[in-house]
């Protein structure tokens, strides 16, 4: 089989529909399999793919076990020789996967690429980045942000010097959509599942640049994302109080744990 497209669901039934929708809009002609993992399965979601998907394998965990375990069991089930990783709410646009397969099967040293996420109303969302600096988390969560030198290292970590209309090499991509190859897997892995939620992609990518795979960002592949940052629900003090950020910021740490504190 060419594809396995993995979408990692979480009490969102109708943005998995949505999203099942547009892949099948999408004029994908080629073999391909799609496969739901449902983290924490409601009901709703499970008939939603039993009644109205048929075709579609799905997969359910009781309990919430996080993005990166997720993504790893719909791997394990996966037969393609190419899997795309998407969140729920994504809507594929037409021609965007075969763009990214092509432009895989033409440079095999793309370990993992990303299309551009963009807003409905057509601009591009952030997601593609230079890796994560301790100091990086702390401009982006407290007033420290608005001062001249912390604005300077925000706008590299987000390569604000990018015009995002050509492929570039970029150090890290945002997990909600890429593709990677199985032949990469094989050398690189799984995620790393010591991350709950939020920088498993991170590593990912880090450790696909460490085995000498690309990581490139792909803008003439579009993919509309209803992006909703649960971790900056708060900032400064009160973010503490929001689950999203106590868990956005212990998996930073289990990250520097990992990789060192380098580069303050």
């Amino acid at each position: 089989m060419r594809l396995s497209i993995i979408i990692v669901n979480y009490k969102t039934p109708a943005l998995l529909k949505l999203c099942i929708k547009s892949i099948q809009n999408s004029s994908l002609s080629i073999p391909s399999e799609i496969i739901a993992i449902n983290s924490a399965t409601d009901e709703e979601s499970e008939e939603l793919i039993r009644f109205d998907f048929p075709e579609v394998t799905f997969f359910g965990f009781k309990e919430n076990v996080g993005y990166a375990k997720a993504v790893n069991a719909g791997i394990k089930k996966s037969k393609g020789d190419f899997i795309l990783i998407l969140n729920p709410d994504i809507i594929v646009t037409e021609g965007s996967i075969k763009k990214m397969l092509e432009f895989m099967e033409e440079n095999p040293q793309v370990g993992i690429l990303a299309p551009q996420l963009i807003n409905f109303n057509g601009t591009p969302q952030n997601s593609c980045f230079r890796f994560y600096k301790p100091l990086t988390i702390l401009y982006r969560r407290t007033i420290f942000k608005h001062l001249p030198f912390a604005k300077r290292a925000l706008d590299e970590f987000l390569i604000k010097d990018y015009d995002y209309k050509t492929p570039r090499d970029v150090d890290w991509v945002m997990g909600s959509a890429m593709m990677v190859t199985r032949a990469a897997l094989k050398t690189i892995g799984l995620m790393d599942e010591r991350f709950f939620m939020y920088f498993e992609d991170v590593d990912w990518c880090r450790r696909f640049w460490q085995a000498g795979l690309r990581v490139v960002y792909f803008p003439y592949a579009k993919m509309y994302h209803y992006h909703q940052r649960l971790s900056a629900t708060h900032q400064g003090v009160l973010g503490i109080f929001n689950k999203a950020t106590r868990i956005h910021i212990s998996s930073a740490v289990k990250y520097f744990q990992k990789y060192g504190l380098k580069e303050l």
